[in-house]
């Protein structure tokens, strides 16, 4: 499975790093039982750049850029963190980005070529900004939950919305979940309570959507 998270200027660093620590220990655990490479993750962004600079000042390095849809290397998981939404930070922001659009088009064409996108609290109005979640069932952050509904989202009050292509996941440590649950879905129940432990995190089982 590769995935990348789509990083920017002002972005939550809990939102970005913690799915990443998830997804990163995954497939390392994955790759021991099959012996063959299980995927990739990386952080990602629209342009060629080095670092991004986080919402509480951390540098985080860049390992390329986001495909264009369609392209063979493509994610099978396209992860988007919030941040700055609700501060309403117009220079480094998830809603600077929204208010830019770029992020919001890019979205929208990988959604449309097929793309499984998941986002992290307030990623999820980035989505809203490119009508991904139009009609659809989703959660964010609890200070933005008024916003996503008023965009035509159907809000769900749950900590992670498994909406099939559409993943969402409610505040900052949701992102923990969401992660889990797809190594779960993708790796099994195994790798992703061996991850669950050498995090030291407690899971929340609780999905809408779930089968």
């Amino acid at each position: 499975m590769d995935v990348d998270v789509l990083l920017y200027d002002g972005f939550d660093e809990l939102d970005g790093v913690g799915p990443y620590e998830v997804f990163d220990y995954a497939l390392e655990y994955a790759e021991e039982g099959e012996g063959d490479r299980a995927g990739r993750v990386r952080y990602v962004t629209l342009e060629e750049r080095e670092t991004v600079t986080a919402s509480h000042g951390t540098r985080v390095g860049i390992d390329g850029v986001l495909p264009e849809p369609g392209d063979g290397n493509v994610p099978d998981l396209l992860v988007v963190p919030g941040g700055g939404w609700n501060a309403r930070d117009e220079t480094a922001s998830a809603w600077a980005e929204a208010n830019r659009g770029a992020i919001p088009a890019v979205l929208a064409d990988h959604h449309e070529a097929g793309t499984r996108i998941a986002s992290v609290c307030t990623g999820s109005m980035l989505l809203a900004e490119s009508g991904v979640t139009d009609g659809r069932r989703a959660v964010t952050h609890a200070g933005a939950v008024d916003e996503l509904r008023e965009s035509g989202a159907n809000v769900i009050d749950a900590r992670v919305v498994d909406d099939g292509d559409l993943l969402t996941a409610g505040g900052v440590t949701s992102g923990l979940d969401l992660a889990l649950y797809v190594v779960e879905q993708e790796f099994g129940e195994e790798i992703a309570e061996r991850v669950a432990t050498v995090i030291e995190y407690e899971r929340r089982y609780e999905v809408a959507g779930r089968d």
